[in-house]
């Protein structure tokens, strides 16, 4: 088992402090009955950040963040921030740390719980047994692309304009991402462009077309994204992994998200390039958002953050068994009926945050007797 890797907490602000107390009750789970050891370190991000040090991502986040093993985030973002400039806003301590340490494959799963099938919008045969993973390019696209701003025109008005760019190099390594994803699950691969009007994702999707040739045994088609939205809510479960440009993914995965009933639910893993060691820069947070008006009720899902615990194990350490006994944790407490307000359905029990939390423990050490 793997000692004393560097683990940096970033709890950011409304819920994120909440949720992240949970997940070290797991992490301190680990160290007493599983014999793995972190140094964990925390760290400013968003809101509260710039409170602190004038900066959504200080200097001293970011390098901590460089010098660790794995970082571990809760969310960014509230009200109380909305009128700061952009560039000082929460958001940007975000994209600065995805950008700075080079993380451009964002995993976001969407998985549906047996136990918590009813709760999606869908009809209960349509996201039944749902499991897809979806792909995002993070650095790259519309999100980053320069000529952007707002200038003011000779008559009066004002243009707004950004860039959609992409590089060969970085189309290929998002590819070659999700081609290995792809081998590791149903060997289906779904890429999702605009190719019939942006020249943009011309190129992608023959880049994509270009790579397919190294991975013989994976199925690979395209699709239109206004297409992959409604067959999202049409059909979910005809995608197995869809890999897709910044903006569309974005929208995407949020749709995906809500298939399965509550973003307090799914987790994420943003993943960089590995080094020469084999080291590879990653960043893990739940899909949910900083809930502001919940914050401090303790009625938040810390499972989402819990989960994206569980994917660090996997991704970041290779330590699947600890994984897998995570998520069998979650799914037994949820199929014993245990619900926070967001899952919450009729004849189960509402329990708070710390309660979901303790119940995990609880289920763990079931499951390690």
């Amino acid at each position: 088992m793997p000692a004393n890797k560097k683990l940096l907490f970033l709890p950011g602000d409304g819920i994120g402090p909440e949720v992240m107390t949970e997940v070290r009750r797991v992490i301190d789970w680990m160290d007493r009955r599983r014999s793995v050891t972190f140094d964990i370190t925390e760290g400013l991000i968003g809101g509260t950040a710039y409170d602190e040090t004038g900066s959504p991502l200080p200097e001293e986040t970011l390098e901590a963040a460089q010098n660790s093993d794995a970082v571990l985030m809760g969310a960014v973002g509230g009200p109380k921030w909305e009128t700061l400039p952009f560039d000082v806003q929460p958001e940007r301590g975000l994209l600065g740390i995805r950008k700075e340490m080079g993380l451009f494959a964002n995993l976001r799963p969407a998985i549906v719980f047996d136990a918590l099938a009813e709760a999606s919008t869908l009809k209960l045969d349509i996201v039944k047994g749902l499991d897809i993973m979806i792909l995002r390019e993070l650095t790259g696209g519309l999100y980053f692309g320069d000529p952007r701003g707002v200038e003011e025109l000779p008559d009066g008005t004002r243009k707004g304009y950004n860039t959609m760019t992409y590089t060969t190099p970085e189309v290929e390594r998002i590819g070659r991402v999700a081609f290995d994803l792809a081998a590791k699950r149903d060997k289906r691969l779904c890429s999702v462009d605009k190719a019939n009007v942006l020249e943009t994702t011309v190129m992608w999707r023959e880049t994509m077309e270009s790579i397919k040739g190294d991975y013989p045994d994976i199925e690979l088609s395209h699709m239109y994204v206004d297409n992959a939205a409604m067959q999202l809510v049409r059909n979910p479960k005809q995608f197995d992994v869809m890999v897709t440009t910044n903006m569309f993914g974005d929208i995407l995965s949020d749709c995906a998200a809500m298939l399965t009933g509550s973003l307090g639910m799914l987790p994420s893993a943003s993943l960089g390039a590995p080094d020469e060691s084999g080291r590879r820069p990653a960043l893990y947070e739940p899909v949910h958002g900083s809930a502001p008006d919940i914050t401090g009720q303790g009625i938040a899902n810390p499972l989402a953050t819990i989960l994206s615990y569980s994917m660090l194990l996997r991704y970041s350490f290779d330590m699947a068994e600890d994984a897998d006994l995570i998520d069998q944790a979650a799914q037994n407490i949820l199929d014993g009926g245990l619900r926070t307000a967001d899952i919450m359905e009729e004849g189960k029990a509402k329990v708070s945050t710390q309660v979901m939390g303790e119940a995990i423990v609880n289920e763990l050490d079931k499951l390690a007797a």
